[in-house]
């Protein structure tokens, strides 16, 4: 200290890395540098003798400092680098409701970015029930024209200044949002968040959206303890897969239904205890036999994604205070429902939506985090069904109403 103090070096060691341009910066360390040498030959005997030590020192920290405010400008300019992107993609739009003939794959310009928002060169793109909903009309269009998909993974290749400092162009990503059908998606950085080292983009792409779906079924629209029985609807299909494997990892013991023997079999290699047909015809006979294998209990949950033909016979399974957690519409719309039914059993009806329990980033990641460790740790299988080409999407549609598939279905620009 007493060496920087006869060079007058305290001001430089606070404004180096604390203000001032990097020319600026690197102009006061090199004259730091320069004037410890100075100082030093100027120095004559013993004097010079008693002072090496703190001219050593003062050399190698102005040196270190010197060094380290390179890398940090070395590190600014690539972050603020951009990726060249073209000036239109490839995106599959709609301009009204319908069936698969109003999807278009066409050329259309690359959008540009709003604030909060990064542009991600998708990789992999997710296909999700919901998707067809917004096309067919069950949910309404937040406009025309409109590409359609929620959730990809790919790579940032610019980003809006207002975005977080961890979405640099570069950064591997995986996002949920809109507009995912596409070559190039402005993604909302709130739903945007880096794929770490040991996930695959693949990986991330094809289970962000449903395992979280799932995993926040399992924690907040019921929470599922260990022991507990529980049934899933449609056990085969993404969510499904994804909360067989993750009520296992949880030591709850599932009853699984799909509407195959291939698929039930597949849903006891993700993890079901038990597996029971539907029984179409005999809506009860599917309720007797779920209750006998809780030993006339019934379920503590149920986790339908059917809708309408299961609706019933489902609420029937509900124990005492148990959940019916309804939270998909594959064969229709549940309607004219009477809240008293309910009290027969104090049985709680949740109709949740992913986005209400991530709606912050920090709830994103966290669930995130929770997700990337049941995938390493525990070892989850990520089924996928299918990788199709971005411009086949009329096939890949047919395939996900037509119930022809299992686990999840992946899109490539």
């Amino acid at each position: 200290m007493l060496c920087f103090a006869r060079f007058g070096l305290s001001r430089w060691n606070t404004k180096t890395f604390g203000a001032g341009t990097p020319g600026t910066r690197r102009f006061l360390g090199f004259r730091a540098i320069q004037e410890s040498g100075r100082f030093g030959d100027r120095l004559g005997g013993k004097r010079q003798e008693g002072l090496k030590p703190y001219l050593g020192r003062a050399d190698t920290v102005l040196r270190k400092k010197l060094r380290l405010g390179f890398e940090a400008r070395d590190i600014t300019r690539k972050m603020s680098t951009s990726i060249e992107v073209p000036k239109t993609m490839k995106a599959v739009q709609i301009d009204k409701n319908g069936g698969v003939e109003v999807l278009q794959y066409k050329d259309v310009p690359v959008p540009e970015l709003k604030e909060g928002q990064v542009l991600v060169k998708n990789e992999f793109i997710g296909i999700n029930y919901i998707d067809t909903y917004f096309r067919a009309g069950l949910y309404p269009l937040p406009h025309t024209p409109y590409i359609l998909g929620r959730e990809g993974s790919g790579t940032v290749v610019s980003r809006h200044a207002s975005a977080p400092a961890d979405l640099q162009p570069g950064t591997r990503v995986v996002y949920m949002g809109e507009h995912a059908y596409a070559e190039y998606t402005p993604a909302s950085a709130k739903y945007t968040i880096p794929i770490p080292s040991s996930v695959d983009a693949k990986v991330a792409a094809a289970s962000t959206l449903q395992a979280l779906t799932a995993l926040t079924l399992i924690r907040e629209a019921h929470k599922v303890e260990k022991g507990d029985w529980v049934l899933v609807t449609a056990a085969a299909g993404g969510v499904g897969l994804w909360l067989c494997q993750l009520l296992r990892a949880v030591g709850a013991r599932t009853i699984a239904t799909a509407s195959t023997q291939e698929k039930r079999k597949l849903a006891e290699e993700n993890g079901a205890e038990v597996t029971v047909e539907y029984h179409e015809e005999d809506r009860e006979a599917f309720t007797r036999k779920v209750v006998e294998i809780t030993g006339g209990e019934g379920v503590a949950a149920v986790f339908d994604s059917v809708g309408k033909v299961t609706f019933d016979a489902c609420l029937a399974c509900v124990r005492r205070k148990g959940s019916m957690v309804s939270f998909g519409n594959a064969s229709g719309a549940v309607t004219g429902f009477a809240l008293g039914r309910l009290a027969a059993k104090n049985v709680k009806l949740v109709r949740p939506t992913l986005f209400n329990y991530i709606f912050t980033r920090e709830e994103f990641k966290g669930y995130a985090d929770e997700l990337w460790s049941f995938i390493t740790n525990d070892k989850l299988n990520v089924q996928i069904h299918d990788v199709y080409p971005l411009k086949d999407i009329v096939r890949a549609t047919q395939d996900i109403e037509g119930r022809k598939t299992t686990g999840k279905l992946l899109l490539r620009p």
